[in-house]
């Protein structure tokens, strides 16, 4: 069994978990993902590569086969369902830093596992866990939740497609399992796009066509606002984001916020 955190930058994973701590020294004003048509940056000004405290880390570029490969495990305690709007109260408190979300295998034979928060890599790795992401394990912290980060490098276009064709709940929710998501994971989905159309309506209507990112780097009103209104509730309750995950995307980020990760769970 593999170690998920390459070794040569395993020192800067728990140093560049974005909210939790402080951000680490990145070289650079490149941003971190994978540009596309959408994105409005060019490669020079973003890509998969980032090196902070003198450790580069290149994120690989996953596709149907390692997404594939990740389906073939089982949760055996799957997430309860997020059946109440979670924006409903105060947003949770973070994740205190350092901690981590484990995948712990129970059977290798019919590749079942658990998931488990722990305090610091090490001690994940010490109770015999593969650091899945940094920060708590949540709804969306599942090995099959992954393959559809890794499955869609740009999940921004397919997720609103969902929230403006859907005529109700359940089908907006079944639209985003269809993506491949667990289903308390396209709850907090769900919540998510529903609060975000609420609190930024208007910049959201007016970006609609808009590229991700302003010229210089920065996101256009819409994505902002969800991040500012939205952006914490949804990290506590999902527990995995791409950022804290190391998969890069088409919504470019700095690299202080992302965490270098490779996922190795054979």
């Amino acid at each position: 069994m593999r170690r998920a955190i390459a070794p040569a930058v395993a020192a800067l994973a728990l140093a560049a978990c974005g909210d939790n701590v402080a951000a680490p020294a990145c070289e650079g004003d490149r941003l971190f993902g994978r540009p596309n048509a959408q994105t409005g940056l060019t490669e020079a000004q973003c890509g998969p590569t980032c090196a902070c405290d003198g450790e580069p880390f290149t994120a690989p570029l996953y596709g149907d086969a390692e997404a594939d490969a990740l389906l073939r495990w089982t949760l055996v305690e799957p997430y309860a369902e997020v059946t109440v709007d979670p924006y409903g109260g105060e947003a949770p408190a973070p994740a205190a830093a350092g901690t981590v979300c484990a995948m712990h295998p129970v059977s290798s034979g019919d590749r079942t596992y658990r998931l488990a928060t722990h305090g610091s890599d090490d001690a994940a790795v010490a109770a015999g866990g593969i650091v899945t992401h940094a920060g708590g394990c949540g709804v969306c912290s599942t090995l099959a939740d992954l393959a559809v980060y890794m499955r869609y490098p740009d999940l921004t276009e397919p997720v609103r497609a969902c929230g403006l064709d859907a005529g109700d709940q359940a089908e907006h929710v079944a639209c985003l399992q269809a993506l491949g998501f667990t289903l308390p994971c396209a709850q907090i989905w769900y919540w998510n796009t529903l609060h975000t159309r609420d609190a930024c309506l208007l910049p959201c209507l007016a970006a609609l066509d808009a590229p991700y990112h302003l010229p210089d780097g920065t996101l256009n009103e819409c994505l902002q606002c969800d991040e500012v209104e939205s952006g914490a509730v949804f990290k506590a309750v999902a527990g995995r984001t791409r950022r804290n995950t190391g998969v890069a995307s088409a919504m470019c980020r700095p690299c202080s916020e992302v965490v270098p990760l490779r996922h190795e769970y054979e």
